[in-house]
């Protein structure tokens, strides 16, 4: 028997019993058979969906759309069951542990089926949260931006760039884009800012560059007085699809490289510029995708090679990985780098100043906000647009600007 097969096996297992559990919740509230066959047809619609959208449609699924939709409704759905799983699974455990150091009563029929019914309907109230959720998060949270704002403290600043502001963008991934006029706002409230130098930390499509074509009138109306300055992400070098032939993919790659020009980047391939401000200057350096264990393009060195180590340094570099396992200690003290990737996975729990957890917690060390190392510092941009998951439930889309101060560092 193949892997795939048993892998198919295992996930329609555990499936089948996360629903059966769920069910048991709509069959303890209700005896309406209309309500239950209502439960049932839905859930097979939404999986039947989903399975016709990955096997009728290219490895690239994942980056359409249509697979997009498919799978935010599988995951509206199934994360409210696995909430009833939890609760209700809990409670039969704990009703056969009191029946093995208890006596049975004759009342005991009864009272089992009345707590039932009362655990249900908390079960079903607490499931009713993330179900919300997910639905704003698709209706709306995906383009709920947020314009987060950072001093960061440099000693070696050079004067002249005391108080000078960055806006970052991340993860733009256009071919995820349904509502123009929502992309629009969020374009304008990128220029509301008037920060001194925007930044573009890659991903501007999910494969291909044909996804970008409605959206280079938008984003060529961005502006900084210092220039904008772009790199490459992962999702930009075609590799998540079926090519038919090599040169197919060389000429998808080098259409993403000219999509930069056409909206007024200047598209850094391990490469450095220098901005210059009232006859100081810093470096920019921007390198190519570098991730931990995949697409390692980036060359560090190649990027710096013109660079002196007593300038100061902005990084650009897609994923948050590269500054984890290679930059944070390197003696050429890159003092800020500027990452996106990780999307914060697109859905957890922030409170300001109190709490913040996402599952990219456990992928990613830095995933989501501004950290500091050895005197070194990384934003991870949370990025601007999503993809595969066609929504955000608590980890919204974001606009970074940072203000570089010349002082001690203050975090």
């Amino acid at each position: 028997m193949s892997r795939w097969i048993i892998t198919i096996i295992i996930f329609t297992v555990i499936f089948l019993f996360v629903e059966l559990y769920a069910f048991q919740v709509i069959k303890t509230l209700t005896r309406n058979r209309l309500i239950k066959w209502a439960w049932i047809l839905v859930s097979v619609a939404i999986y039947a969906n989903f399975l016709y959208t990955i096997f009728s449609t290219p490895r690239s699924a994942g980056q359409t759309v249509g697979f997009q939709l498919a799978a935010g409704l599988l995951l509206t759905f199934l994360i409210p069951k696995l909430v009833l799983l939890l609760i209700m699974f809990g409670e039969d455990v704990f009703r056969v542990i009191r029946k093995l150091f208890s006596i049975a009563s004759s009342g005991e029929t009864e009272m089992f089926t009345s707590r039932r019914a009362f655990i249900s309907k908390i079960a079903l109230g607490i499931a009713a949260i993330p179900f919300a959720s997910f639905l704003y998060g698709i209706w709306q949270g995906r383009y709920n931006y947020k314009v987060l704002k950072y001093q960061v403290f440099f000693e070696d600043l050079p004067e002249a760039f005391d108080g000078f502001t960055i806006t970052q963008i991340s993860d733009i991934h256009s071919g995820s884009f349904t509502n123009k006029e929502k992309i629009e706002y969020g374009v304008a409230l990128i220029n509301e800012q008037q920060s001194d130098l925007m930044l573009f930390t890659g991903d501007i499509v999910n494969n291909m560059a044909t996804e970008m074509d409605d959206w280079i009138d938008v984003f060529k109306r961005l502006k900084a007085p210092y220039g904008k300055y772009s790199i490459l992400g992962n999702h930009d070098y075609g590799d998540y699809v079926q090519w038919e032939k090599p040169e197919d993919k060389l000429k998808n790659f080098q259409a993403v490289k000219d999509i930069h020009p056409k909206i007024g980047f200047d598209l850094l391939l391990d490469e450095h510029r220098y901005i210059e401000k009232n006859g100081q200057k810093l470096a920019l350096i921007g390198v190519e995708n570098w991730g931990k264990g995949f697409n390692q393009a980036g060359d560090l060195d190649k990027a710096s090679s013109q660079v002196n180590k007593e300038d100061f340094k902005i990084l650009m570099t897609h994923d948050p990985s590269h500054w984890e396992y290679r930059v944070k200690q390197d003696d050429f003290n890159y003092h800020l780098t500027l990452s996106g990737h990780t999307h914060g996975l697109q859905m957890g729990i922030e409170i300001p100043g109190f709490f913040r957890w996402s599952p990219s917690q456990y992928v990613y060390k830095q995933w989501a906000g501004l950290y500091n190392e050895f005197g070194r510092f990384i934003n991870v941009n949370r990025g601007f647009g999503y993809h595969a998951f066609p929504g955000r439930v608590g980890i919204w889309p974001e606009i970074t600007v940072i203000e570089l101060k010349k002082g001690v560092n203050n975090v």
